[in-house]
């Protein structure tokens, strides 16, 4: 009896956004690789609405490569992947990145676990060499050939992929394109434009007073001292809420800081 065939499967994915702090990422990743390695590999992590897959963020994962065998990190993917469900619970893993400029042939194998991690996942190569003089990046999904169950082949099929950014993403990219750095205000500098406004705000109070003291100008009662009074504590309060705030978010990130250092495997 000949064995059945299983014949491919169509493709559920028709498309693919990337947030541009994932190309970022990945970059960073590729940039502080280990010395002699080739390539960075790592988990995607976004959302899938009507076949659109939405990249939102990613972690790279330690591995080796010999030939066409490829020793991938699990426990510091499910690591990584449980602190990450911890912040955004919404995101979910869509597929994996590899820094290659093409497909290899060992990345059916990895292609075969994130199988097992998402319906239908896809693989996103980022060309971080820049081997045209860019980044070049292609997203791609696959479908398998099977007799009587076994895996035979699988193939990789490429779909439309774009990047998309939201209004303060876009603002950050193109100060990060930008030629010339913007140059920011050093302490002493905003500390001397704060006082040139307030000796300028001071000058022309008294400059008021002095004129209702002379009878060279009417009072103006629009604001009584109580409600100045008010005023100002007002603002006050605004000061020490902002500063309470400060302190909370110091607190929450030196907090997470030292929670994340713990939990991470020793590579």
């Amino acid at each position: 009896m000949v064995a059945p065939l299983t014949l491919p499967t169509g493709f559920t994915e028709n498309s693919v956004r990337v947030h541009p702090v994932v190309l970022y990422t990945i970059c960073d990743a590729y940039v502080r690789r280990n010395q002699g390695q080739k390539r960075v590999i790592g988990t995607l992590l976004g959302n899938i609405t009507d076949g659109v897959v939405e990249v939102k963020s990613c972690y790279a994962v330690p591995h080796s490569e010999n030939n066409d065998q490829v020793a991938f990190d699990v426990q510091h993917h499910q690591t990584m992947m449980g602190l990450h469900q911890k912040v955004y619970s919404q995101e979910q893993v869509v597929g994996w990145f590899s820094t290659s400029a093409e497909v290899t042939g060992s990345d059916a194998l990895i292609q075969s676990f994130f199988s097992n991690e998402a319906s239908n996942p896809i693989l996103l190569t980022v060309d971080a060499a820049l081997s045209n003089g860019k980044l070049d990046i292609s997203a791609y999904v696959s479908r398998t050939l099977s007799v009587k169950g076994r895996l035979l082949a699988r193939e990789f099929q490429a779909v439309d992929c774009s990047i998309v950014a939201a209004d303060v993403e876009a603002l950050g990219s193109e100060l990060m394109s930008a030629e010339e750095a913007p140059i920011a205000p050093s302490g002493e500098s905003e500390v001397v434009g704060a006082l040139e406004s307030l000796r300028a705000a001071l000058a022309a109070a008294a400059a008021y007073v002095d004129a209702v003291v002379e009878g060279r100008a009417a009072p103006n009662v629009a604001l009584a001292p109580a409600e100045f009074q008010a005023a100002l504590a007002h603002s006050q309060n605004d000061v020490l809420i902002t500063s309470y705030f400060g302190n909370l978010i110091r607190t929450h990130v030196a907090l997470a800081d030292k929670l994340g250092t713990l939990e991470l495997p020793l590579l």
